[in-house]
């Protein structure tokens, strides 16, 4: 029996259970991700002979593989927000990012240092690796697919698809921030940080996202040959082209490629909002998204049965525990204040901030840029974070939800008796 025999076997056991389980698991208080981490567990515990899943081991395997998995998941996110950007329409988002984010990042630094007992520049790695909520795990308190209402979205989940979208890019500057400490001594790389990767990036990844977006939109649905009005032809590959497309043009240009697909997924839906060419994209960016989530979910189920966690110690456990149940629950909860929504949908909101796929690219793209001591722990740390996070928020994801909804119909009956609309 050849090892490619077995994988083969895998995936496709795999990519089959990735059609039927979001169907079966549905209505349950149990998601996809929890299965394929244990499916992953099981066999890559089997003696059969599958390669190592260590992602010490191969770094650049790890920091591609994650890569394209988490640009997948943007596009998708972009492309089924049915809120149109604004200023006050995505005030939670602006304060997750404004505020929250931030906190969460000098909060984790600050136990990573303190109380984990790393050096700074890999506390720092550890608090801006796990300061971005994740695309990837979080479907399940997601928008859902694209529709034709601007205002069809509650709260908690444009909040948190919007939230998600946007601090995957946004949480860069301070991964670079930890490159720069670990390769110099005193703050001498401050003053190039805040302009290069604090703002220069930034700029540039927005730009390059519009300008792509804009491009492609006007391809899709507003080009003057009939061959090329790609929308008619409904071709849903076509949303990997605008991600890579995007992506790449940032990178190229020194930006930061995660928030160019958001913006250019933003600027596709804005170029025609109510076209169904929409859902033919969301659908193909879901499908292509959920296969890679298999791959990355079976892999780091093999990576703890294949020793991830076995530097983890209690203070890093803790301070793990500790982002999952203080730093971001308060620091998200105190950012909402004055957001829309009321106190229940701002503590779902903030406790619902899922760790996942974009921790683990950040760490793997950190560990190819400069050394840091500690590596193994602070993987460790994050796989023993994630792993909790899939757990617990895919166990409390559906019953609270389902809870959050039958609220808001009350509530909206309410208005609808009393005339208070």
């Amino acid at each position: 029996m050849q090892i490619s025999d077995v994988i083969f076997a895998v995936v496709g056991v795999g990519v089959l259970l990735a059609g039927i389980l979001p169907r079966v698991l549905e209505r349950r208080p149990l998601s996809m991700p929890i299965i394929f981490v244990g499916l992953g567990m099981v066999t890559f515990g089997l003696p059969i002979g599958l390669p190592d899943a260590d992602p010490l081991a191969h770094p650049k395997v790890t920091e591609h593989l994650t890569e394209v998995g988490v640009i997948v998941a943007l596009m998708g996110a972009g492309l089924k927000i049915d809120r149109p950007l604004s200023r006050a329409g995505w005030r939670s988002t602006w304060r997750l990012l404004v505020v929250a984010m931030p906190v969460t990042i000098a909060a984790m630094a600050l136990l990573g240092w303190w109380w984990v007992g790393l050096v700074p520049a890999t506390a720092l790695l550890l608090g801006a690796a796990l300061a971005p909520t994740d695309p990837v795990l979080a479907s399940d308190v997601q928008v859902g697919e694209p529709t034709d209402e601007e205002d069809s979205e509650d709260e908690v989940r444009f909040a948190l698809t919007s939230e998600a979208g946007l601090n995957d890019g946004l949480a860069f500057p301070f991964v670079y921030a930890a490159i720069a400490m670990a390769g110099a001594a005193g703050l001498g790389w401050l003053g190039e940080w805040a302009w290069k990767d604090l703002i220069f990036k930034i700029v540039v990844g927005v730009a390059a996202g519009l300008i792509a977006g804009k491009l492609l939109g006007r391809l899709f649905f507003r080009a003057r040959l009939d061959a090329l009005r790609l929308a008619r032809h409904s071709e849903g590959f076509l949303a990997l082209a605008a991600t890579f497309l995007a992506y790449g043009l940032a990178e190229v240009a020194q930006g930061y490629g995660f928030l160019a697909v958001f913006v250019a997924a933003r600027a596709i839906r804005a170029a025609e909002r109510s076209h169904e060419y929409h859902q033919v994209l969301h659908d193909f960016a879901e499908q292509s998204e959920r296969l890679l989530t298999v791959l990355l979910l079976l892999l780091f189920g093999g990576a703890v049965v294949g020793g991830l966690l076995e530097p983890l110690t209690w203070p890093a456990a803790l301070a793990g525990l500790a982002l999952i149940f203080v730093v971001r629950p308060v620091s998200g909860f105190l950012s909402l204040r004055g957001a829309p929504g009321c106190r229940t949908e701002h503590w779902v909101i903030a406790a619902f901030g899922i760790r996942g796929i974009g921790s683990f690219y950040y760490l793997s793209y950190a560990l190819t840029q400069a050394e840091f001591p500690g590596a193994d722990l602070v993987w460790a740390t994050i796989g023993f974070v994630v792993l909790v996070s899939v757990v617990l928020h895919g166990v409390a994801a559906t019953p609270v939800m389902r809870r959050l909804d039958r609220a808001n119909e009350r509530t909206r009956q309410k208005q609808a008796v009393t005339g208070d609309v």
